[in-house]
This record gives structure tokens, C-alpha cells and sequence, in this order.
């Protein structure tokens, strides 16, 4: 379970640009302009503790890097 690990990491902060999901709902566990802490990375995903509380991994489409 390597994602608890993962709880405390912060890597980068991150905005969301947009919920639109062609396959899943993401509104519901992300809020467009709000910024999140990124916890890890792969090539394809991002993963944030989201609206939730917990961590989930989501395309790095949906986010834009916060710089400063």
C-alpha cells in the first residue's frame, strides 16, 4: 500500500483548468481553479488528495503548474 505513504509528499501545487471528463466524473472529487498538492507522478497521471480527503490519481490534462 505505497499510496499512504504518499500522504505527507509534496512535490508541487497544481490549479485545475477544467473538470470536463470525456469517460469519468471528476467534478465531483475536483473543483476547477482550486489548487491541490501534488503527492506523485507518473507520465500519465498526476495524484492529489482531492475533495475527498484521500489521494487519487487523475490526467495531468486536467491541470495546469502553479509557478512561485
Amino acid at each position: 500500500m505505497l499510496h499512504e505513504t504518499w500522504q505527507n509528499n509534496n512535490l508541487k501545487t497544481v490549479r485545475v483548468k477544467h473538470t470536463d471528463a470525456q469517460k469519468y466524473k471528476v467534478n465531483d472529487m475536483l473543483t476547477e481553479g482550486k489548487t491541490y498538492t501534488v503527492v506523485n507522478e507518473t507520465e500519465e497521471y498526476i495524484f492529489v488528495k482531492d475533495n475527498s480527503g484521500k489521494v487519487g490519481g487523475y490526467y495531468k490534462t486536467y491541470f495546469e503548474d502553479v509557478t512561485g
